[in-house]
């Protein structure tokens, strides 16, 4: 059934542009939504009709798709007045693939319930790359039954894609792996920060640790064009700066003590202080870089 309904897709950013174009790739009917009309008119263009408004997209779609920067944006897109609420009718489908609180995550699934509405969280990670490529990672919170039901279509935008639990479920994962990746991008700077500062060549640092125990995802993505100081965003740091606050207040629900996520959150909030929320969050090394007055790589233009 899924196979044949029409998508109804709610954020081209960075992500969802390219998660959006998959979907029409693979012959799924689309009908779009952004406040930004460019991103809209390049996938009308492509072949996918355009919505006015979210509410617009749950009347004309039987699976409603979201990717949002932020909880508040997407409790607004969902509940809000206009909203996908207002449009959504019984029997229809919503899977929220934003980056948000797992609490907000289980708000909004009970309200869509309560219509009739089936539910999914389902975060994605892999960045920008992973977005164009459809190899996502994509960690599912809610019911099983209709996990199975839409596992075509995340195979369109993800290759990793588990279901972890009920509402909420895909939210904390996520959480857990900003955290991680977090931790990862300010280990690998660190790292290199160090080395510069003892006058060891970066990437003969980033040879060394890319071939041990040291070596991770983030190290081969970010790694070599933190040398070449490529910090275009793939994945900007404002946003990782909002997810580690996301890891904060869960860790605080739960009663965990989370000392390194604290500090990761810190090193990305003065990255906000400093003007660099558009910068990728491999950027964070310049935070490690002015602590230590030493800089890794080239000079930037």
């Amino acid at each position: 059934m899924v196979s044949r309904s029409v998508i109804g897709f709610i954020g081209l950013g960075v992500m969802g542009k390219p998660m959006a174009k998959n979907l029409l790739e693979a012959g799924y009917p689309l009908v779009v939504h952004d406040i930004r009309h460019e991103p809209v008119r390049e996938l009308v263009a492509l072949g996918s009709k355009e919505a006015s408004s979210a509410k617009q997209i749950a009347e004309c779609s039987q699976v409603i798709i979201t990717v949002l920067p932020d909880s508040p944006d997407m409790e607004l897109v969902a509940l809000g007045p206009g909203g996908i609420l207002e449009g959504a009718s019984e029997g229809k489908i919503y899977v929220d693939m934003s980056t948000i609180a797992p609490s907000v995550a289980v708000k909004v699934a009970k309200a869509m319930a309560a219509k009739g509405v089936r539910c999914l969280d389902a975060p994605v990670s892999g960045g920008d790359v992973g977005a164009q490529e459809g190899s996502l990672s994509i960690m599912v919170g809610g019911d099983e039954q209709l996990f199975n039901e839409l596992l075509p279509l995340l195979r369109v935008m993800g290759t990793t894609i588990v279901f972890c639990g009920p509402s909420g479920s895909g939210q904390t994962v996520k959480a857990c792996n900003q955290a991680q990746v977090a931790l990862n991008l300010i280990g690998m700077s660190e790292a290199l920060v160090l080395g510069a500062k003892a006058g060891v060549d970066p990437a003969v640092v980033l040879k060394v640790l890319s071939g041990g125990f040291a070596q991770s995802r983030v190290m081969d993505v970010r790694g070599p064009k933190i040398i070449k100081r490529i910090f275009e965003p793939g994945f900007r740091s404002k946003l990782h700066y909002k997810d580690l606050s996301i890891v904060c207040d869960t860790a605080r629900d739960y009663g965990v003590s989370l000392p390194a996520s604290a500090l990761a959150r810190e090193l990305f909030g003065a990255m906000q202080a400093h003007g660099w929320g558009e910068l990728d969050h491999s950027a964070v090394i310049r935070v490690i870089e002015l602590l230590a007055d030493a800089e890794v790589g080239a000079a930037e233009d």
